[in-house]
């Protein structure tokens, strides 16, 4: 199968660039699969995973949490706001980092504290979701 250039990028990182087969994104309007000679466009990501095949390797999948993706003659990139390898979360792990969340929520006495805190636990939450698990 023919070959394009991605570039997955976080605000922290370059997460993955390199020659793929196919790309799955999950698009604000819906999820969609991007191949070589792809029709040029842009739109925003909702939270979800993309799942990035190449040739001779096993498949990669990341969780996004928003962002845009750029489809071009060049290939695609996603400027992620946040972008995790499915490979590192843990369920348990994220069940906890949620009530921890939910706690500080609670216990926060100043409202810009307790925003941070609403925001920190809904993505996670929003995480969970979109793993489904």
């Amino acid at each position: 199968m023919p070959e394009f250039h991605f570039e997955l990028v976080s605000p922290e990182r370059q997460v993955f660039a390199g020659e793929v087969e196919s790309v799955v994104v999950p698009g604000s309007e819906g999820q969609f699969t991007v191949l070589k000679d792809h029709a040029p466009f842009m739109t925003t990501l909702r939270p979800g995973v993309i799942d990035i095949a190449a040739a001779a390797a096993p498949h990669q999948r990341y969780f996004v949490r928003g962002g845009f993706a750029d489809v071009s003659p060049a290939g695609l990139t996603i400027l992620a706001e946040l972008a995790v390898p499915l490979a590192e979360l843990d369920a348990a792990k994220l069940d906890q980092d949620i009530k921890d969340a939910s706690e500080d929520v609670a216990d926060a006495s100043a409202d810009d504290v307790r925003q941070a805190a609403v925001e920190r636990r809904d993505q996670l939450i929003e995480l969970k979701a979109a793993l489904k698990i």
